[in-house]
């Protein structure tokens, strides 16, 4: 008690013979020493305001333009001060609320996985309920807050196992952009795939099979076993059929290459047992085999004509089909021809149904610029009174003809196509 008084008699000496801005930098000081970061960040506030010769308390006003640039940066300086240390300390949420909008977060998800790592690391805190809390909240940042989607699948994965990451994948990471997704979805690939490549070698090891030497490949280990064509099943085969929908974000070879494994895998489940799907993919298996395998230069053209097919017989289901063939001709360097998918669809199709993440796909000016060929897409525009996506094509020649081109997406187009 007597080092309280102390304190504010001390508090009030300063600003007696040094000002009330010294006897705030004491105080801030004071706070810091005793890691009180909640009540710092309120005097770092109250300084603001008498450095900008505002009330210290209470409405503080109309401000100029320049005093309102001045206390946003002295605010979001005082967020970091307070937020960077209560994250170092493991009061994830507490330092969340501040860094949110005063960080960077790549900067954020840096150090959450560096408070991760320490938290797993340590065997002593495996049982702890406050490394347990910590851990609860570091996923609640980077995966509910999106600041490190793949962090927070990591985790679901180490510290939960399959079936949670796979559902929190589809109410959390789900609803980003595919670029944000994708590398949370290489991870669930990565991680279905060497869960079902060490079964599968036991389950083999268990009947005598000799595996081949590569006991990384599940297509290996299938072959050895003359196709596995029994109906033993490996792992839960919801996962596989959640996992083999997430990869379509994924583009990196390995990754593809591992979702083909398991497509094979899935291919030669019984029918009673796998799920049907929304088409092209109501036989989720053959279809993702054929959707994976053409990307890593694997059956490409039946596979083409698969989904073309597909997009044909169903126009009427939705937008995952026309979708799927535009995006498999996009990644096969076929952009005119992934346009004209798009553009093949009913001007006013049906919103329902399945569809891509967003972001899967480039918007239809990019894909006729990438085409070269403008044509088309202006065509549909005027047969379906789009007038903003055809000036975007005028404004995109424009720039593509002065060596020019456009950073990043069309922002006055969606990858929908006109009129959609």
């Amino acid at each position: 008690m007597n080092g309280v008084a102390e304190d504010f008699s001390r508090l009030s000496d300063i600003c007696a013979a040094s000002g009330p801005e010294a006897m705030l930098e004491s105080l801030a000081g004071m706070l810091r020493d005793r890691h009180r970061w909640h009540a710092l960040v309120d005097v770092r506030l109250m300084q603001a305001r008498v450095m900008l010769g505002l009330p210290p308390t209470g409405d503080p006003g109309p401000l100029s333009a320049a005093d309102r640039d001045r206390f946003d940066d002295l605010s979001l300086a005082a967020c970091r001060e307070a937020g960077w240390p209560l994250l170092d300390e493991g009061q994830v949420a507490a330092a969340s609320m501040y860094l949110r909008a005063a960080a960077e977060p790549a900067a954020v998800a840096e150090r959450l996985a560096a408070l991760a790592g320490r938290i797993l690391g340590n065997a002593a805190d495996a049982d702890d309920e406050e490394a347990s809390r910590q851990l609860q909240e570091i996923i609640g940042v980077a995966l509910w807050e999106g600041v490190d989607p793949a962090l927070g699948i990591d985790l679901i994965l180490q510290t939960q196992g399959t079936c949670p990451a796979v559902t929190a994948f589809d109410q959390a990471a789900a609803r980003l952009p595919a670029a944000r997704q994708r590398p949370a979805a290489d991870r669930l690939v990565d991680h279905l795939h060497a869960e079902l490549v060490d079964t599968v070698a036991a389950d083999l090891a268990h009947r005598g099979v000799t595996t081949p030497g590569d006991a990384h490949s599940l297509a290996a280990l299938i072959n050895s076993a003359g196709g596995l064509a029994d109906a033993s099943i490996h792992c839960d085969i919801s996962h596989l059929h959640a996992v083999l929908r997430i990869a379509r974000a994924c583009v990196d070879v390995g990754v593809l290459t591992k979702a083909w494994e398991l497509a094979c895998y899935a291919s030669r489940l019984p029918p009673d047992v796998a799920y049907p799907g929304q088409p092209p993919f109501q036989e989720l298996g053959p279809a993702s085999r054929l959707f994976y395998g053409a990307q890593i230069g694997r059956d490409v053209e039946a596979a083409v004509a698969f989904f073309a097919a597909a997009a044909a017989e169903h126009a009427d289901a939705g937008p995952l089909p026309a979708e799927t063939l535009a995006l498999l001709l996009w990644r096969l360097d076929r952009p005119a021809a992934a346009l004209a998918a798009l553009l093949a669809r009913p001007g006013d199709g049906p919103p329902h149904g399945e569809s891509l993440p967003p972001g899967s796909l480039p918007s239809v000016v990019d894909l006729a610029a990438a085409g070269g060929d403008f044509g088309p897409l202006r065509a549909a525009c005027r047969a379906r009174g789009d007038e903003i996506t055809f000036a975007a094509t005028l404004v995109a020649e424009a720039h593509q003809s002065c060596g020019q081109p456009l950073r990043g997406a069309h922002a006055a187009q969606s990858a929908h196509g006109p009129g959609r």
